[in-house]
């Protein structure tokens, strides 16, 4: 039997080159008999323990590896090749400081090179080296014009490597193999060093070459088709069994051999399981344990002073509670992850970043709450710290941190500091080719038509975890129901089926590599001693294993993360103590609002909620005004409702119903021993805890064995489930409990396990949305001037944010530069001003500049007076500033100053460069505004429209006006109503985005400000001043009505309404546009004019008729109505005076008029 090893297996970690996953490869490894594979990603050890746990259950050696590229200088323009092999645990150490060496000092091109220099004898022990074949430097130098330069560098390397390295070779097919392989034969006898054979492995089976290809061109955005395109690899470069190596190196079988030398060679062990846990330095006289006992009941004192009986009793009930905790954390080993977390979290509070009150089940215990990791009593909101750590099943403690979006960056510097920078990274992150991207990507590397593609990648849900063959056939676990219509195209489609099936064999393989949203790794030693680090070009360094490997390897890891509200809250709170403190009141702290607050839950029960944390959406709005909350259990419970799981199983509906008593029939609690457990969600099971409550008073479970009878019913295994049910029963019988009964319980339990939501996560965000509602209730300006702030950069936001200020009687006032800072600022209770932060254009730097001289030495009285003061001002600012109204308190239009502004830069530059080279006394102020006159032009102001469409140019949204107002009343009659009112009236499901596939007709009106091309589609952003919506044209539909999209353009588009999942926002793919004006015109039947009061009657009939004489060749009725102290007329001018309604003559009668003394008549509804 021919013995044989492949040593140099790309994996789909090596991002983009390969598309072989580590399960499968060591699956067919076994199969075929190989006693051991090496997997050397391309600079990488990403798949590093994945390998390793999956290949020593399977039996398999597993070789740990990677691919580097080394160069002599990072201006060497073709790097060569090596694959590095370790040996044991030093070599794994080198290659690990070896791998972030080139990712943090090695950068070219994006790409990690290593330089020779670095891989001297002493960096490189362990280590075995191959010479890359052709493509290494040792093979280059043997195809080239010198080939017996290859003896020198051979013997260089072999003195690096000494009896470590051998001579590759590859025959896969690819240009000069028959060249190199010959040469290095020789070479290798001449130089005794050893050969061996490789087969560069990147795909599994000879039969998978062409969705290799497929994954290649789509990293390379070409089609398999494209002549031109680099053909790089062969069909040869699969997992070949040990006799097809043979038959290819028959001639060689040395090299094969030493294959299974090389892999006899490489004993690296991997300690698993183990727990490190950074160094932590605890006062003298105490350890980890002892000091963590003094703290917390520090902290208990701290919490709940006594200050009364009833006080006094309930101490000691935490005071059990938390010994009880104590006693469970110590015994685990836990004692320095709590006091790790508590002093990172107090240094944060101390330094003045807002952290927040918990998230996640860690808001469950109790030591947390007195340490200060949370700010959530969870004795007073029935918490659990069993779901938070478990006694029965050792896993390390999972704090997750919220922390305050601008201040997160300086708690991991804290952090890095405190434990060294070389032992704290953040996390890496994998993206992978998910089902509906994959049959996108695979569409276009196909070269099928966009628009085809799309239809089928539209059938497939937005889910996270759904694939495609749940998408067609359905997803138990996910609840998703088959696609009819997907499946059916795939049946009698031949294109949909290639297209899928090739989409499934790419689905779920990693794309990309990323940074974890909040995983923070602290060691104990550096952290190259534990896995090698890697960085993107200049971006911050990463840990090379995701966040369950670095967990597998026992680091400990912690999760910061930054949250937006968090920072809204506290620039809130910090802008109402200014006030509050000059009328000598108390500060506001957003731990101590109150929680029965009625005029909070009053906003709540309105729906008012723009801004409000995890209540905004139009699903969640709808459901707070049926649950009509007045407490905070009531917040608790409406986050865990609003979830797909419960709104889709009749959940929701249930609880509403059984809380405003509109349940005929009295609540079932099962059992009278259920009810203190189910009595305040009226009998629904919405919470993990409370299964885990009925696993305890029923069955006798202590909290432990509850919590993994929580964690089976999530996985629904049958056996585990039998399992369990018989223990249930079993304990419910020694309770007396009738076996029945118990069945049906455990039954229940089970089906609403899967819906069941993490109390200790609900109540912490519950606190948080309740304290971001309380503020828009007591300090509505201030509060929406921070929102308003963090959102400055997403005008669609600002645009709902506006709408919902102006619906709440607040007034956005336009920037100023007199007055306004880069933040927008509550000027008093019912306005707030501008942010010039938010004026497109105008950076950071130059608004600071802009206070700071406004600060020193006054406002600013001119525009010459402005650009002499103001540094780093150019016209690309300046124009922004007038144009958004920031300029308008300089004594001039804003049309005046854009003419202006060339020249009296020239001038103000000219002053300053004068100033600064000693002639300042040639250029007095005087002088300055003499000239100054020469340059300003005085320019008529721009009409409305000009001036709406400037600001919406500058700020992205139009600010003291908008000139659909003019349209609405007349486009309401030819529409399903506003933007905002149609989707607000959608169904449930709809209107929550549940449903993918489920669609509209609808014909929609509004003003065009914003037309961008994504992929094959035109978008087309309407806005009708109560909403904006995306509309989409194919291109054949663009082409046909691209005379009438323009923007400024206000349109009528009749065409389909879907969710898009992806973008989280309601889009229209039009079928039909018109012109708004156009469809006034044609569809008027009658202008009804109201007679001016105290009027010059003769005057005015002249005036009117003039107005209306150019307009006479339409066929819209016109009527005069009189209104008198008793009576009211109404006259007709007949046919003769009938007219041609266009924007011309509205905005005439307007002007004459006023717009509301005239209304237009149209038929009852045009589609």
């Amino acid at each position: 039997m021919v013995d044989y090893v492949h040593l140099t297996v790309h994996s789909e970690y090596s991002l983009v080159d390969s598309i072989v996953r580590v399960p499968m490869l060591v699956e067919q490894v076994a199969q075929i008999g190989m006693p051991a594979v090496g997997v050397t990603d391309q600079s990488n050890v990403f798949a590093m323990v994945k390998l390793y746990r999956v290949a020593i259950k399977k039996g398999v050696k597993p070789i740990i590896g990677a691919d580097v590229l080394v160069a002599q200088t990072l201006d060497d323009a073709d790097p060569s090749r090596l694959t590095l092999l370790c040996m044991n645990l030093e070599g794994f150490r080198n290659l690990s400081q070896l791998l972030t060496l080139g990712y943090t000092d090695g950068h070219r091109n994006n790409q990690p090179i290593l330089l020779k220099k670095w891989l001297e004898q002493s960096k490189v022990r362990g280590l075995i080296a191959l010479s890359g074949g052709q493509f290494g430097e040792v093979g280059r130098a043997l195809l080239g014009s010198n080939p017996d330069f290859a003896f020198d560098i051979l013997e260089e390397w072999n003195a690096r490597f000494p009896g470590r390295f051998y001579l590759e070779l590859h025959r896969v097919g690819r240009k000069d193999e028959d060249l190199h392989v010959p040469r290095a034969v020789t070479l290798a006898s001449q130089c005794a060093v050893p050969i061996v054979a490789t087969n560069d492995v990147r795909f599994l089976r000879r039969e998978d070459f062409e969705v290799h290809e497929a994954r290649i061109c789509i990293q390379q955005g070409r089609t398999l088709d494209d002549p031109a395109r680099p053909r790089e690899y062969t069909e040869e470069q699969f997992l070949k069994s040990p006799v097809e190596m043979a038959e290819v190196f028959s001639d060689l079988p040395e090299a094969l051999a030493n294959s299974i030398q090389i892999a006899q060679r490489c004993s690296l062990q991997i300690v698993l399981g183990e727990t490190f846990l950074p160094d932590l330095s605890v006062p003298e006289g105490h350890n980890s344990d002892s000091y963590l006992r003094e703290m917390a009941l520090s902290g208990l004192a701290s919490r709940y002073p006594t200050v009364s009986d009833n006080a006094v009793a309930k101490t000691v009930d935490h005071e059990r509670r938390l010994s009880q905790e104590l006693d469970v954390i110590c015994e685990m080993g836990f004692s320095g992850y709590f006091l790790i977390v508590a002093d990172f979290i107090r240094w944060a509070r101390e330094n003045d970043i807002p952290v927040g009150p918990g998230r996640g089940s860690g808001a469950g215990s109790l030591v947390a709450y007195v340490l200060g990791i949370t700010d959530l009593d969870p004795i007073e909101h029935d918490l659990l710290f069993e779901r938070f750590l478990n006694p029965e099943r050792v896993s390390m403690p999972d704090f997750d941190i919220d922390f305050c979006i601008d201040g997160r960056d300086r708690v991991i510097d804290y952090v890095s500091d405190r434990y060294g920078r070389d032992r704290v990274s953040q996390i890496i992150t994998f993206g992978t080719m998910a089902a509906r991207a994959v049959v996108r990507d695979v569409g276009r590397v196909l070269g099928m038509p966009y628009g085809y593609v799309d239809r089928v990648a539209k059938l497939i849900p937005f889910v996270v975890g759904i694939t495609l063959e749940g998408a067609i056939n359905g997803d138990k676990e996910l609840k998703i129901k088959g696609n009819d219509e997907l499946k059916s195209l795939y049946k009698s489609e031949e294109e949909v089926k290639t297209l899928i099936d090739l989409a499934q064999q790419l689905e779920g393989l990693v794309r990309n590599a990323g940074t974890h949203a909040g995983g923070i790794v602290i060691a104990p030693k550096p952290l190259t001693h534990f896995m090698p680090l890697y960085s993107e070009s200049g971006e911050t360094v990463l840990t090379q294993f995701d966040k369950n490997d670095v967990e597998a390897l026992g680091l400990v890891k912690f999760d910061f993360l930054g949250l937006k509200t968090l920072t809204i809250i506290d620039r809130a709170i910090k802008s109402i103590n200014l006030g509050r403190i000059a009328k000598d009141k108390e500060p506001l702290q957003a731990i101590h609002l109150p929680s029965d607050d009625s005029k909070t839950y009053d906003l709540l029960q309105r729906g008012s909620t723009s801004g409000v944390f995890q209540l905004e959406s139009f699903g969640m709005r709808r459901l707070i005004k049926e649950l009509q909350p007045n407490c905070l259990d009531d917040l608790i419970a409406l986050l865990a409702l609003f979830r797909p799981g419960p709104l889709d199983s009749g959940m929701v509906e249930d609880f509403i119903d059984r809380r405003h008593g509109q349940n005929s029939e009295p609540i079932n609690y099962f059992h009278p021993i259920l009810k203190p457990i189910l009595k305040a969600t009226y009998g629904v099971i919405l919470y993990q805890e409370q299964v885990m409550q009925i696993a305890r008073v029923m069955a006798g479970y202590s909290m432990g064995g509850a919590d993994l009878l929580r964690r089976a019913m999530g996985k629904k295994k049958p056996e585990e489930m039998e399992k369990q049910r018989s223990i249930f029963l079993k304990g419910s019988q020694k309770q007396s409990i009738d076996e029945v009964i118990a069945g049906k319980i455990f039954d229940l339990m089970e089906k609403f396990a899967g819906y069941g939501f993490n109390k200790s996560h609900s109540a912490a965000y519950a606190l948080i949305a309740y304290q971001t509602a309380w503020l828009k209730a007591h300090y509505p300006a201030d509060f929406m001037a921070s929102v308003l702030t963090a959102d400055m950069d997403n005008t669609d936001k600002l645009f709902i944010l506006k709408y919902d200020c102006s619906q709440n009687g607040i007034k956005l006032e336009i920037p100023d530069i007199n007055s306004s800072f880069f933040e927008f600022t509550a000027i008093d209770t019912h306005s707030i001003l501008y942010g010039l932060g938010a004026i497109k254009g105008v950076g950071q730097r130059v608004v600071e500049d802009i206070v700071k001289e406004r600060n020193a030495n006054g406002i600013f009285t001119d525009l010459a007076d402005f650009c002499r003061r103001v540094k780093n001002l150019n016209k690309r600012v300046l124009e922004a500033l007038a144009r958004s109204g920031a300029l308008d308190g300089l004594g001039e239009n804003r049309a005046t100053l854009v003419v202006a502004i060339p020249n009296v830069l020239r001038l103000a530059e000219h002053a300053t460069h004068a100033r600064e080279s000693g002639q300042g006394a040639l250029f007095d102020e005087q002088e300055e505004a003499e000239e100054l006159g020469q340059f300003v032009k005085k320019m008529p102001n721009w009409s409305l429209r000009e001036r709406l469409s400037a600001e919406r140019e500058s700020l992205g949204l139009y600010l003291t006006g908008h000139p659909f107002e003019d349209y609405a009343e007349h486009c309401a009659h030819f529409t399903h109503g506003s933007i905002r009112g149609f989707i607000r009236n959608l169904p449930e499901s709809v209107s929550n985005g549940n449903s993918s596939s489920l669609t509209r007709e609808v014909t929609i009106a509004g003003l065009v400000v914003d037309i961008f091309r994504r992929n094959k589609t035109v978008c087309v952003i309407l806005d009708d001043n109560t909403e904006r919506l995306e509309i989409l044209f194919f291109d054949d539909s663009y082409n046909t009505n691209r005379h009438l999209i323009t923007k400024d353009s206000a349109l009528i588009v009749d065409g389909k309404l879907q969710f898009d999942n992806y973008r989280k926002m309601w889009q229209v793919t039009a079928k039909s546009v018109k012109l708004a004006d156009q469809k006034i015109e044609e569809n008027a039947r009658r202008i009804t004019i109201q007679w001016p009061k105290n009027s010059d009657d003769k005057q005015f009939l002249l005036n009117l008729k003039e107005t209306l004489r150019p307009f006479t060749d339409g066929d819209c009725e016109v009527c005069l109505e009189y209104t008198g102290p008793t009576a009211r007329v109404a006259m007709t001018f007949g046919d003769r005076w009938t007219v041609k309604l266009t924007r011309e003559l509205r905005e005439q009668l307007g002007v004459l008029l006023g717009a509301d003394r005239f209304s237009v008549h149209y038929p009852k509804y045009i589609s």
